[in-house]
């Protein structure tokens, strides 16, 4: 007689008054009275629920929240159709409202809403009162310059709080943000900006980055004179430079003291914009609503995550990814935000663990690159840090390794919650990760989100588990864009998102999901490997090749050749004093045999400068891809996305010598 296979062992599992105390637990207990959500079966049975009764779980989520809608809803889910989903239809609202409320409060308006750290000092803390007294008489002074509800605020600003009042004044207004780094070069910002016209433009004069003052005064005037739009500039002196002509300055814009005034919009009136990394071409402009953020963030945050008052919560992210949309968001549990503004690894790789300890974060986000980094340096976080008020490391960026989560299990606390979760920017959310009441094994994410309808599909289109397949939604969720802007007809949207699988969004990320619930993320389908018709994950490689000391990072791609043969060429930045010798290739390729297949060795190894990146540090596979089959640089990439574009000069010059 069979019997099913038996789950790993956990590396973690939440104690049970840990796992009681959860607001997630709270939730589904509250549910289960009020709206008919399973009692017992724990998470598993309430994620079912949530996916199958998707109307009365979004209700439940605003009525558990407290959601403050001005004009009441007529129905949950109006439009069940992808895209094109309509939710909470007649309702109005305010998000910036949301962010502000645990000002309200008198026993915590003179808390701390923000802790600001940079390369130079402590934290600098910003209550909650005078953050609203910030956005008021931002909100204020935007409404004064002449911006009304659609219109469009541009910020290119770091992470500082002068970028969260922004925001939030701009929502205040229901006007529309976007941003961008100041490390982004004015190409391109104006790739971005140019497409969604802004009126206003916030922006620094430098930043501060690994021991160094960046002046960005050049860049900021150049876009000025390339976005003929802006009718009001606003200078941030973050390194003290006068305001330049036709200027208004920071401080007299936030100067007043005024009561915000929240603007009630419609569910679906545009929040802000977020970027795709545009390697290819212009990056998509992609639109999200004011009501489905906030469902969807208080849901992934306050749930998920398990925030609320009195955490703090700080992820390393910049303003041109969407961890720092997905960092504001915090303020919507009344939990305090980290905001750490300089370089990951300055003066040494252990940069943000100790800014986790001097913050006392509870909550600490980062990149899987950061951890296996901090693995790599022999760092002991926990035995050189005060981690005491740490319950969670979470990654995002890339699948977490293994190895990854076992140095974390050892080095940063054996109590610590390890949370690898994964989404992207076209949600502003997690498809799967965090869950306070679930074990965590090594190398998974704890399990899809509540009201994701996650699937692994085959090539057919069926539902697979313990197999790979491409990662697909076949349910609409709150926070999927509204539109992209400049896509009249909706054709760019429907084709990034629903031309493989009619009505089903697919993401592009292969993934497995487990027999116990869990889920395994790959890389990205779309630059898989697939030799002789088995298909393999990049992710997979990058973590046996980058255990070896003698590697600092790797990139894989594999290249389909005009006489039908398949090349996959592994390229490699060495540690400092390595070589690539014929010793190392065989402990390359003997790991690879022996931890994953003999499919998974390389047909060559090259060592090179450094890896290619997007502006937001993803690996950029596709774009080399091309260029190893031939195509032009400037037609296999949008130069002004990448971080070093000199770096895939080298490739090109590969492809054509292949080619």
């Amino acid at each position: 007689m069979s019997t099913a296979a038996q789950p790993p062992q956990p590396l973690w599992e939440p104690g049970q008054d840990r796992a009681a105390s959860a607001a997630v637990t709270r939730f589904q207990t509250w549910a289960a009275e009020h709206h008919g959500a399973p009692a017992e079966g724990g998470y598993p049975a309430l994620h079912r629920w949530s996916v199958e009764h998707l109307d009365t779980f979004w209700q439940s989520v605003a009525e558990w929240f407290d959601v403050r809608f001005s004009t009441p809803y007529e129905h949950v889910l109006a439009d069940r159709s992808m895209p094109g989903a309509r939710w909470f239809t007649g309702s109005r609202l305010n998000y910036a409202e949301h962010a502000l409320r645990t000002a309200e409060e008198p026993f915590l308006a003179g808390e701390a809403a923000l802790l600001h750290v940079d390369e130079t000092h402590g934290p600098e803390p910003m209550t909650w009162a005078e953050l609203r007294r910030q956005v008021g008489s931002l909100a204020a002074a935007l409404r004064a310059r002449g911006v009304r509800p659609g219109d469009r605020v541009s910020g290119y600003l770091p992470n500082v709080p002068q970028a969260i009042v922004s925001v939030l004044a701009t929502a205040a207004v229901g006007a529309v943000w976007t941003s961008c780094a100041p490390d982004f070069g004015a190409r391109s910002v104006l790739d971005r900006f140019r497409q969604v016209e802004p009126v206003v433009l916030i922006a620094v004069d430098g930043y501060r980055y690994g021991g160094k003052e960046h002046d960005r005064t050049d860049v900021v005037a150049e876009l000025r004179a390339e976005l003929p739009t802006v009718r009001t500039f606003v200078h941030v002196p973050l390194l003290g430079t006068p305001a330049p002509d036709g200027a208004e300055t920071w401080a007299d814009v936030v100067a007043g003291d005024e009561e915000p005034v929240f603007e009630q919009v419609p569910f679906d009136h545009p929040l802000w914009v977020l970027y795709s990394s545009g390697t290819t071409g212009l990056p998509k402009a992609i639109v999200q609503s004011q009501g489905g953020i906030l469902v969807e963030h208080l849901k992934q945050l306050g749930l998920h995550c398990d925030l609320s008052t009195g955490d703090r919560f700080f992820w390393y992210t910049s303003t041109g990814w969407m961890m720092w949309n997905f960092l504001v968001s915090g303020l919507l549990t009344g939990s305090t935000l980290v905001l750490y503004d300089g370089s990951p690894a300055f003066p040494d790789t252990a940069a943000q663990w100790r800014v986790a300890e001097t913050t006392g974060a509870t909550l600490f986000g980062t990149s899987a690159a950061y951890v296996m980094a901090s693995r790599k340096a022999g760092l002991h976080p926990a035995r050189d840090f005060d981690l005491s008020r740490v319950r969670c490391v979470a990654t995002t960026g890339s699948p977490l390794p293994p190895d990854g989560f076992r140095w974390l299990h050892d080095e940063a606390g054996e109590d610590v919650w390890i949370a690898s979760v994964s989404g992207g920017t076209d949600v502003c959310s997690c498809f799967a990760g965090a869950v306070p009441t679930l074990p965590v094994h090594i190398g998974e994410l704890q399990a899809p989100a509540l009201g994701v309808d996650l699937q692994a599909w085959d090539p057919g289109g069926r539902p697979v588990v313990d197999e790979v397949g491409e990662l697909v939604v076949t349910r609409p969720m709150p926070s999927m864009p509204i539109r992209f802007w400049n896509d009249p007809d909706g054709t760019r949207y429907h084709d990034s998102y629903f031309d493989t699988y009619p009505g089903v969004w697919r993401h592009g990320d292969w993934i497995t999901l487990t027999g116990h619930g869990s889920v395994i993320i790959h890389g990205r389908s779309d630059s898989t490997l697939n030799r002789g018709g088995v298909r393999m994950g990049s992710a997979d490689i990058y973590e046996v090749v980058e255990r070896l000391p003698e590697i600092r990072e790797s990139l894989v791609v594999g290249v389909e050749q005009p006489d039908g043969g398949y090349w996959m060429p592994l390229f490699v930045q060495l540690a400092e004093g390595a070589v690539l010798d014929d010793a190392l290739r065989t402990r390359l390729a003997t790991a690879l045999r022996t931890e994953l297949s003999p499919r998974h060795v390389p047909d060559e190894v090259i060592a090179v400068r450094a890896i290619p990146h997007t502006l937001t540090g993803k690996r950029l596979e596709v774009p080399v891809k091309r260029l190893l089959q031939g195509t032009p640089l400037e037609k296999a990439v949008n130069p002004g996305s990448v971080d070093d574009v000199e770096l895939l000069r080298g490739y090109e010059r590969l492809g054509r010598a292949h080619s």
